[in-house]
């Protein structure tokens, strides 16, 4: 049986006791100390121009999923995309299609500009 144990390897025992008393102890949070955000969300509602905008004035930069809305509705996506971009000037942001993309669009806060190609 040594033997068997060598090629297979000792299983490591665990200690329930130990395991389920420390379930609830809390980790560090991994967002502590951080400035800014980069934040994924998905635009299909006037809610989400206000959300996105309220997390451009906390600074964050945002990433917007606008796939599904492009493919259900393209009068309502230009309508949430000019009630953003009026609200991103507003807050001296800015907001542009990600490169490489055509279902993203970049909201940066007030201080932040893209750099936008000119082909």
């Amino acid at each position: 049986m040594a033997f068997m144990e060598k090629l297979i390897g000792k299983k490591e025992e665990v200690d329930i006791e130990d395991f389920l008393n420390n379930l609830d102890s809390e980790e560090e949070d991994p967002y502590e100390g951080a400035e800014a955000f980069v934040k994924p969300m998905n635009l299909a509602s006037e809610e989400d121009v206000k959300a996105a905008l309220e997390e451009a004035k906390k600074g964050n930069i945002l990433l917007l999923n606008i796939g599904d809305l492009k493919k259900r509705n393209a009068m309502k996506l230009k309508e949430l995309i000019n009630a953003l971009r009026d609200g991103v000037e507003t807050i001296d942001g800015d907001m542009a299609m990600v490169a490489g993309s055509q279902d993203k669009v970049m909201v940066t806060p007030a201080k932040v500009k893209i750099i936008k190609r000119k082909d």
